[in-house]
């Protein structure tokens, strides 16, 4: 086997039923891929949506680690911009002392919704006071820093508990300032190619993590793997994203043009640009869905692909981990 396969799930509800099923289904998945040897299963954040069901990955991720043996279970990922850096590392040293070398903590930039919810998630920062996400995940990584239970001398404030192995780092970027970011503090980059899938960018990303000395960089796709070509085509989604650019120089990344103009409309600007973009869908028969990884592999230097299905139904999701994992070898686990 050439490289590694990790799965992203966002837990979607299906038609009518409730958010109890979507998480069941994440639990069945989760075991599926340790079952068949996928070396990580991620749990996203999501807020205000109602047809997703992980609005807080921490406390999936503490419900998966308790229903399964050996893969690792993370945050694909946390959005931090919404949160105290101090409280992250509390949460993830915790998890990290339940089940020691199984807690991945990946960090994204997004904020995981809309205005609307973000103004409730930020309803008491003081806008003045707030830092950037780069001090922000400085912070966080100063906090997730090994340290005694006693606590260093020098060190007034510490995140306990100390655990044994502490969670992995990951940032979720789609940029050069990200991976540059990543390699700065040793983290890994995950290269969300799933939002953006040009492969110009991706490999300017990856160059530039590696220049400043980043290790192992992973590449985040959609994936759709079916019996046949034409079954994965019709079960595929619009494989379209948008880049919604306001004049102040932010901007968020969305599904929909729908959702691009909700954005700008919660905002309440009529100053923006919307950019259309593509991401990167592999989708087919195992084969071909193979063949096409083994080709990202070979041109980008990845090792390892975290997967997403972007299908709210639970079979095609079921079967994307099964075929996949046949179709690249993968052993079941003892």
């Amino acid at each position: 086997m050439t490289f590694a396969l990790s799965f992203l799930d966002k837990s979607p509800l299906d038609g009518a039923e409730i958010a109890e099923a979507a998480l069941r289904r994440t639990l069945d998945l989760a075991r599926k891929a340790e079952e068949l040897g996928f070396v990580r299963f991620w749990v996203a954040e999501h807020h205000n949506a109602a047809r997703l069901a992980g609005s807080s990955p921490e406390v999936l991720i503490a419900f998966l680690l308790a229903r399964t043996r050996r893969i690792r279970i993370g945050s694909g990922g946390v959005m931090l911009q919404h949160y105290s850096a101090y409280k992250v590392a509390e949460n993830f040293n915790l998890l990290a002392s339940l089940a020691p070398g199984r807690v991945d903590l990946g960090v994204g930039k997004a904020p995981g919704g809309l205005p609307f919810s973000t103004r409730a998630l930020q309803s008491f920062h003081d806008p003045d006071r707030k830092p950037s996400f780069e001090a922000q995940l400085a912070e966080l990584d100063g906090y997730l820093q090994p340290h005694g239970d006693d606590g260093a001398p020098e060190r007034e404030l510490a995140a306990f508990p100390s655990p044994p192995e502490p969670a992995d780092r990951f940032l979720l970027g789609a940029s050069v300032e990200s991976a540059r970011l990543a390699a700065r503090l040793g983290w890994y980059y995950v290269h969300a190619a799933h939002i953006n899938g040009d492969e110009t960018a991706i490999a300017q990303a990856l160059s530039t993590y590696r220049a400043y000395g980043g290790v192992r960089p992973l590449l985040a796709v959609n994936v759709v793997v079916a019996e046949t070509d034409q079954l994965a085509e019709d079960l595929a989604a619009d494989p379209r994203r948008f880049r919604v650019e306001l004049e102040n120089g932010e901007g968020v990344n969305v599904t929909t043009r729908q959702q691009a103009l909700e954005y700008v409309r919660q905002i309440g600007t009529d100053r923006y640009r919307i950019e259309e973009r593509g991401a990167l869908f592999v989708r087919g028969s195992p084969a071909r869905v193979h063949a096409e990884l083994s080709r990202l592999h070979r041109i980008f230097g990845v090792d390892e692909f975290v997967v997403e299905c972007p299908v709210t139904e639970a079979a095609p999701r079921l079967d994307t981990i099964e075929l996949l994992a046949a179709a690249a070898g993968l052993r079941l686990a003892a």
